[in-house]
C-alpha cells in the first residue's frame, strides 16, 4: 500500500485545493493556478535533488529521470537549457503546461483510489479512499493532508521542508481561509513565518506569486477584434439552405476563426466559439467565466421554477447533479432490462408489414414509451405531444426568441400547459410508500425523497419540471433514434452487420446484463457514436459571460451571451476526416478519432449531459430490437435527409419509415 508520505507535492497540492462541496478546486484563477502547480513541480524535483533553486536563480543539480510522468518532462526541459535561470523564469515558461499536469496528477489520484471522478469533470474523495498509515486513526489520505498542515499552523509542531512547501504554495493560491478558520492575526502571522522557514519553498512561493496577476491585467493590450460574419456571407453558406448547422458552425470557423460574431437585425451581436481550442476551454474554464442561468431564466419561470438543474452553476448545481446521477446511470437501466424489452416490444406490435410510419412521431413515442414506465412509473402517452408542442413552442418563444412571448399564452398553449399539471398528479398518486413497496427504484423516487429531505435543493416550486423532464427528454432521444434508423436503413451493408449482432444476443432468449460487451455491441456502439457525431441533437451551449476572459486572444465581454457551438468540430476535416462520409471506422485503433474534446455530442464541462450512458445502452437496445424483429426502409426511396433545426435538430417532417418485413414473431 502506497503509505501517505509518498504522495509528491503536485498531489498534495490538489487534495489541499479540492473543495468536495464543488467537486473542484477552491476558486483559484486558471493562471494562478498554473503557476501553483509549476512551483509544486519544481519544489518536488528540489526535494529529490535533481534542481536546486536560490532566490536568485534554478540551477540543475541531476537529469537522471525520476519516474513521474509529470516530472520528468519538466526535468528534461530545465536539462536542455545551457545557462541556469532564475526561478520566475521558468514558472512563466512552464506555466502554459500546468493543465496537462494536473490533469495527469488527477488521473493519478483517481487510479489511486483517492478520488473519484463523475461525468461532467467533478472530483470528489473516493468512498474507498485509503487510510492512513496509522489505521487506527480512519482518516482518509485528503484529511490527512489537510490534518498534517493544520497541526503545523495551529499546534506549532515543527514542520518538515515538504510542509513549509505545501503552505508556501497554498497561501499563495489564498484559499487557506476557505480551509480553516483563520480569524485572529496571530493564526496568519504563524503562516507568514512559515513561509520564511525554507529557502527553497520562499523562493519558489515568491515567484510563483510575482507570476499571478500578470496575464488577468494585459487583456485589453493584447487581444484581437472579434471578426463579425456579415449576412450576406451567412446566407450565402449551404449548410444555411441544407440546415446543417454543426457543419455551418465549422465553415464559419474555417473562414472567421474560432472566435466570431453574427449581428441579427435588432438584436443584440451573437458570439460564437468553435474549433477544438474553444471546446477545451469551455471544458475546462467554463464554470469559471459562464454562467448558464440567466439565459435560462424566463423559460424556467414558464414552469414556476426557479433553480432547476440546467440552470444552476457551481456548488449547488454540483450538489443536485450528484444526488440525481444515480437515476440517470446505466447501472439504474441495466436492474430493468426486462422491463425494456417488454416496453418496446408492446410498442412494435402495433406495427405491420407495409405501414408508412412518420419518423419523428414514430421514435418518440416509442422512446416515450420506454422512458415514462422507467423513470417516472406511469405511462404517459395520452399527454406526450401536448407536453412536446408546449415545450418546442416554449423553446422558441423564451430561449431562442424566434416567437413572440404571447404565442406562449395563446388558448391552445394554455390547455396543453395544463397535461404538466396532469402528468405530475399522476406521478404523485403512485410514488407512495405502499405502491412502491417492492417496485424498483426509479427517478421519481428520488426526486421526490430529495424534496422531502432537502426542500431547498428541490423545492416543491421545481417538481414541475424535475418530474416531467423524463417525459421531455423523450423527445430528444427519440429524435436521435429517428437519425439513426435513417442512417440504418438508408445503408443495407451496415444495416446487415447489426441485425447480425442482434440475432446473436437476441436468437437464445433476451439477453442478460452481462451479454451487453464490448465485443457484442462492436459495430452497433460505433455506428450509434457515428450517427451523434454527424447528427447531435445538442449542437450548441448558451452562456452568458460573468468574468471577463480571453479565447484564442479574443476577449469576451461581462454580460454577452456565448454561444458554445461544440459540435462545430464535429465536421472540422482535421479533426474527423471526410467528415460528410458516415464512417464507424473512425472508433478503432488506431485512427480513434473521437478521443478529444472534438467529440462532443453530449456538451462540455460541468453540464455535461448526466444521462448520456443511459442514452447510448437504451439506443443500443432499442435499435438491436427493432433491427433483430423488423427489416425496415426509408420511404420515399429516393429520400436524401434533410433537417428540421427548430428549436432543435430533427429530421424533417416528410422522412417515413417503411415496414418492409417482420421477420420474427414477437413474444407474447
Amino acid at each position: 500500500m502506497k503509505q501517505m508520505e509518498q504522495l509528491s507535492l503536485p498531489e498534495e497540492l490538489i487534495l489541499m485545493l479540492l473543495n468536495e462541496e464543488s467537486g473542484y478546486f477552491h476558486q483559484v484563477p486558471g493562471w494562478d493556478l498554473n503557476c501553483a502547480m509549476i512551483g509544486a513541480v519544481l519544489a518536488e524535483l528540489s526535494l529529490l535533488t535533481r534542481i536546486d533553486t536560490d532566490l536568485e536563480s534554478l540551477f540543475l543539480l541531476d537529469d537522471t529521470e525520476t519516474g513521474d510522468p509529470a516530472l520528468d518532462p519538466i526535468l528534461a526541459e530545465i536539462a536542455a537549457e545551457p545557462e541556469p535561470r532564475e526561478t520566475r523564469y521558468w514558472i512563466e515558461r512552464l506555466a502554459p503546461r500546468a493543465e496537462s499536469i494536473i490533469d495527469s496528477t488527477l488521473d493519478r489520484l483517481v487510479d489511486l483510489n483517492i478520488l473519484q471522478h463523475h461525468e461532467g469533470d467533478y472530483w470528489t474523495l473516493a468512498r474507498t479512499a485509503w487510510q492512513t498509515s496509522d489505521d487506527s486513526s480512519g482518516e482518509s489520505t485528503i484529511k490527512f493532508v489537510r490534518t498534517r498542515v493544520g497541526r503545523v499552523i495551529f499546534n506549532n509542531d515543527i514542520p518538515d521542508p515538504r510542509d513549509i512547501i505545501l503552505i508556501c504554495l497554498v497561501n499563495t493560491c489564498d484559499v487557506f481561509r476557505f480551509m480553516f478558520q483563520l480569524d485572529d492575526d496571530e493564526t496568519e502571522e504563524r503562516i507568514r513565518s512559515i513561509c520564511q522557514m525554507d529557502l527553497i519553498g520562499r523562493s519558489i512561493a515568491e515567484a510563483v506569486s510575482s507570476n499571478m496577476a500578470g496575464p488577468s491585467l494585459r487583456h485589453s493590450a493584447l487581444t484581437k477584434e472579434i471578426p463579425t460574419v456579415p449576412l450576406t456571407r451567412l446566407m450565402l453558406n449551404p449548410h444555411v439552405r441544407d440546415r446543417n448547422i454543426p457543419a455551418l458552425f465549422a465553415k464559419l470557423a474555417q473562414e472567421y476563426g474560432p472566435v466570431y460574431r453574427i449581428r441579427r437585425p435588432f438584436s443584440k451581436p451573437m458570439i460564437f466559439l468553435a474549433g477544438p481550442e474553444t471546446n477545451r476551454w469551455a471544458h475546462r474554464n467554463g464554470r469559471m467565466y459562464l454562467k448558464s442561468r440567466d439565459y435560462f431564466q424566463d423559460f424556467e419561470k414558464i414552469y414556476g421554477s426557479s433553480g432547476i438543474l440546467p440552470t444552476l452553476d457551481g456548488a449547488d448545481h454540483f450538489r443536485l447533479r450528484k444526488a440525481l446521477q444515480p437515476g440517470y446511470s446505466r447501472g439504474r437501466l441495466m436492474e430493468q432490462l426486462e422491463q425494456l424489452y417488454s416496453h418496446t416490444r408492446s410498442y412494435m406490435a402495433s406495427f405491420r408489414v407495409g405501414d408508412h410510419l412518420p419518423a419523428t412521431t414514430m421514435c418518440r413515442r416509442l422512446i416515450n414509451e420506454q422512458m415514462s414506465p422507467l423513470f417516472i412509473g406511469v405511462d404517459s402517452q395520452d399527454l406526450f405531444d401536448d407536453m412536446v408542442e408546449y415545450k418546442e413552442r416554449a423553446l422558441s418563444t423564451h430561449l431562442l426568441q424566434m416567437l413572440p412571448k404571447f404565442m406562449l399564452n395563446t388558448p391552445g398553449m394554455r390547455r396543453r400547459a395544463k397535461s404538466i399539471n396532469t402528468l405530475v398528479e399522476r406521478i404523485q398518486s403512485v410514488h407512495t410508500p405502499a405502491q412502491r413497496a417492492g417496485a424498483p427504484r426509479d427517478l421519481a423516487d428520488d426526486i421526490l425523497s430529495l424534496h422531502a429531505s432537502d426542500p431547498q435543493l428541490i423545492p416543491e416550486a421545481n417538481l414541475r419540471f424535475a418530474l416531467s423532464a423524463a417525459v421531455i427528454a423523450s423527445m430528444y432521444v427519440g429524435d436521435t433514434l429517428s437519425f439513426a434508423l435513417y442512417a440504418m436503413a438508408s445503408q443495407p451493408e451496415l444495416f446487415r452487420r447489426i441485425q447480425a449482432e442482434a440475432d446473436d444476443l437476441f436468437d437464445g432468449g433476451d439477453p442478460e446484463r452481462g451479454d451487453f460487451t464490448p465485443a457484442a455491441l462492436d459495430v452497433t456502439h460505433r455506428f450509434l457514436m457515428e450517427c451523434l457525431r454527424m447528427y447531435p441533437i445538442a449542437p450548441m451551449s448558451i452562456r452568458t459571460v460573468v468574468n471577463s476572459c480571453v479565447v484564442e486572444g479574443y476577449e469576451l465581454p461581462v454580460g454577452s451571451h456565448i454561444f458554445i457551438a461544440q459540435t462545430a468540430t464535429h465536421y472540422m476535416e482535421d479533426i474527423f476526416p471526410d467528415p460528410f462520409t458516415f464512417d464507424i471506422d473512425r472508433y478503432q485503433p488506431p485512427r480513434n478519432e473521437h478521443r478529444s474534446l472534438g467529440y462532443a455530442p453530449f456538451g462540455l464541462g460541468t453540464h455535461r449531459c448526466l444521462g448520456s450512458q443511459w442514452l447510448e445502452l437504451q439506443l443500443s437496445v432499442t435499435v438491436l430490437m427493432l433491427s433483430h424483429y423488423f427489416n425496415i426502409g426509408v420511404a420515399p426511396l429516393d429520400y436524401k435527409l434533410r433537417f428540421s433545426p427548430i428549436p432543435s435538430p430533427s429530421p424533417s417532417k416528410d422522412l417515413k419509415f417503411h415496414i418492409v418485413e417482420q421477420r420474427r414473431e414477437l413474444p407474447v
